[in-house]
C-alpha cells in the first residue's frame, strides 16, 4: 500500500510518500510544491493541481492523507489555506483516491506522542521512524510524512479494534 502525505498551503505545500511493504514503512520520496506570491491566486492553485497529478502519476498511492484545517490563527492565511486543500481534495476526486484527515494533533501524536510536539522533535522522530539519513527538509515535507505516518498508525490502531 502507497500513502501520500499532503501538508497543504497556498505557499508551499509539502508531500511525503510512504509504502507499506512487509510490515516496514519505507519513504519513496518527499519535498514540497513551491508557488510564487507574486502570482495570481488562479495561476497558485492550477500548479498545485498540476504538480499533485504528476505526483500521484509517479506514485501511484492507494491513499491521500491530508492535513485538515482544524484552527487557524489568521483568517487571511486560513483562507489560502483552504482554497490549496479544496484544488487538493478535488485532485484526489478526480484520481479516485480516498481522502483521510488528520489535525495536527493528531499527526504529531502518532509520530512523536506528544500532540503539542515542536517542528524539530517531529522531524527528527519521522526520520527515525523512516529509517532517513537525514531530517527531511523542508519541514512541510516533514509534516507530510508525518501526516502519512498518522494515517498508517490510525490503521493499525483500527485493525486491533476489529472483533
Amino acid at each position: 500500500m502507497i500513502i501520500i502525505g499532503i501538508d497543504p498551503g497556498t505557499a508551499t505545500t509539502g508531500y511525503g510518500v510512504i509504502e507499506i511493504k512487509d510490515k516496514k514503512q519505507i519513504c519513496l520520496g518527499y519535498g514540497v510544491i513551491k508557488t510564487s506570491p507574486k502570482w495570481e491566486a488562479g495561476n497558485r492553485l492550477q500548479k498545485i493541481n498540476s504538480e499533485l497529478n504528476s505526483l500521484l502519476d509517479k506514485y501511484c498511492p492507494d491513499i491521500l492523507a491530508i492535513e485538515s484545517l482544524f484552527f487557524f490563527k489568521n483568517l487571511k492565511t486560513a483562507i489560502p489555506v483552504s482554497q490549496a486543500r479544496g484544488v487538493i481534495l478535488m485532485t484526489a476526486a478526480q484520481k479516485g483516491l480516498p481522502v483521510y484527515e488528520y489535525t495536527p494533533l493528531q499527526s504529531k501524536m502518532a509520530t512523536v506522542g506528544y500532540g503539542k510536539a515542536q517542528k524539530n522533535q517531529v522531524q527528527e522522530m519521522v526520520k527515525i521512524l523512516l529509517n532517513l539519513e537525514s531530517i527531511p527538509e523542508p519541514d512541510d515535507a516533514a509534516d507530510a510524512l508525518a501526516i502519512a505516518i498518522c494515517h498508517i498508525s490510525c490503521q493499525k490502531f483500527n485493525q486491533l479494534l476489529k472483533p
